[in-house]
């Protein structure tokens, strides 16, 4: 299955049914099937997943708190310090590219990409609340209500992956990009500045006749939800599919990293939707 982050389809421990991440050496093999070594075995306690050093839930959620707190902190600096919003979002971008192609996870570039994620969503956050006062409080109590929905789905087995649902989310996202990248560049040359449109998101501001004229942005917007939200179902089935395969543990970490790379942009994609919806959206 072609998987949404390359951290994760780049790793073997991350791909169902593959019991090879986890099996046994040779050497173990021979050392076991001696009459010490069933003794042994036999004597000791049961070990468990994070005894022998193997991926787990609670590792990876402990891994995925730390690296939400680091966020948490620096987005209070960025919040304050609203100039850091921009070198926050190159960094992180950076950092976010770095981490999603290496193959073993490093701790501190994951660390260090939260620390810059947090600086460039505390310093839009601050800029939003200044033009549309409510915007962050909404955006953050619905991304934790997707989030929160989402995953009881997934743990109940209500929703799962599936390959002909992640090659449409492929070919969506990439739609998307592409849109993102077309609008920024009409926004920065002034195809369609706010004098055009009425509002500050480009394309996003312009109203839709047949859409109830609604900005294009809300429609938008709710699509790009969506995505974000299967994007997390991918997330949790890497995650499972990890701890199955009994990946090292410290594979732990990409599993925090792709949950905070979702969540970031489920996050901005609401902030964005409910600012176009207070009042960014542009002339009827």
């Amino acid at each position: 299955m072609a998987l949404s982050n390359p951290a994760f389809s780049r790793n073997p421990a991350f791909r169902p049914n593959n019991p090879a991440a986890g099996a046994a050496t040779a050497t173990e093999t021979n050392a076991l099937a001696t009459a010490e070594g069933i003794q042994s075995l036999y004597d000791a306690p049961a070990a468990t997943s994070a005894d022998t050093g193997r991926m787990t839930y609670e590792d990876t959620i402990v891994k995925t708190v730390l690296l939400f707190a680091v966020i948490l902190a620096t987005a209070v600096v960025g919040w304050f310090f609203p100039v850091l919003t921009f070198p926050g979002a190159i960094v992180g971008l950076v950092l976010g590219l770095i981490n999603s192609f290496k193959r073993k996870p490093s701790p501190a570039l994951i660390l260090s990409y939260g620390a810059a994620q947090g600086l460039f969503i505390g310093g839009i956050s601050a800029i939003f609340e200044q033009l549309w006062n409510g915007v962050v409080i909404q955006a953050i109590l619905a991304t934790l209500a997707v989030f929160a929905v989402t995953l009881v789905l997934f743990a109940s087995g209500k929703v799962r992956a599936s390959a002909r649902a992640t090659k449409v989310f492929l070919v969506a996202l990439i739609g998307y990009a592409l849109f993102g990248v077309v609008n920024l560049v009409i926004m920065l040359f002034g195809g369609f500045s706010q004098a055009t449109t009425g509002g500050p998101f480009g394309i996003y501001s312009m109203h839709v006749p047949w859409l109830f004229n609604l900005p294009l942005g809300v429609l938008i917007g709710a699509l790009a939800v969506i995505l974000a939200a299967y994007s997390l179902v991918l997330d949790f089935d890497f995650i499972q599919n990890g701890v199955k395969n009994r990946a090292p543990r410290v594979m732990g970490w990409y599993g925090a990293f792709g949950l905070a790379v979702t969540l970031i942009w489920l996050y901005v994609e609401f902030l964005r939707l409910f600012a176009i919806i207070a009042g960014g959206g542009g002339r009827n």
